[in-house]
């Protein structure tokens, strides 16, 4: 059984077959209920699905435009599946704020947002966003914070060891 596809369809796949990760990108002049017909007619054949906020083309979606689609070993598939849980192998440069902010919370005593602020020049939020995004989620690293009298809250890293 053959799929009949529209030029845009066909366009939309090729493009996805290029990209590693699949992702299907509409262009910015298909809008309304055209995008939504063509997004539509892709999910219903099963040449593209929904992953998470994304549209993804399947293997079917790559060979209905003439793509193969290699095969991963099943090892590979494996151990990929398994470093998922892996604590994150990033690590700050030297020298940069990033890291100054780490030795600062590695010291016994902590340090708080507004010694954070004098040393770094940063404002408050970015100090927060910094050590729940960078420190905690991409670095992996343990931030705890307590409430100081005289200092307000004080911010720790805890060293492995």
């Amino acid at each position: 059984m053959s799929i009949k596809l529209t030029p845009t369809q066909q366009s939309l796949l090729k493009s996805a077959a290029l990209r590693e990760d699949r992702i299907v990108i509409l262009p910015a002049n298909l809008r309304g209920g055209a995008a939504v017909k063509v997004v539509d007619g892709l999910l219903n054949t099963g040449l593209a699905k929904r992953k998470r906020d994304f549209l993804v083309a399947t293997n079917d979606g790559l060979r209905a435009v003439g793509v193969e689609t290699p095969r991963k070993p099943i090892r590979e598939a494996k151990a990929k599946d398994e470093s998922k849980g892996a604590p994150s192998s990033r690590q700050p440069r030297e020298n940069s704020k990033q890291s100054q902010l780490i030795e600062m919370l590695k010291r016994p005593e902590g340090a708080s947002i507004a010694e954070i602020t004098a040393a770094l020049g940063w404002q408050s939020h970015s100090i927060r966003g910094a050590i729940a995004g960078g420190l905690k989620k991409k670095l992996g690293l343990d931030v705890t914070s307590e409430k100081v009298d005289c200092r307000g809250r004080v911010y720790r890293c805890r060293t492995e060891g």
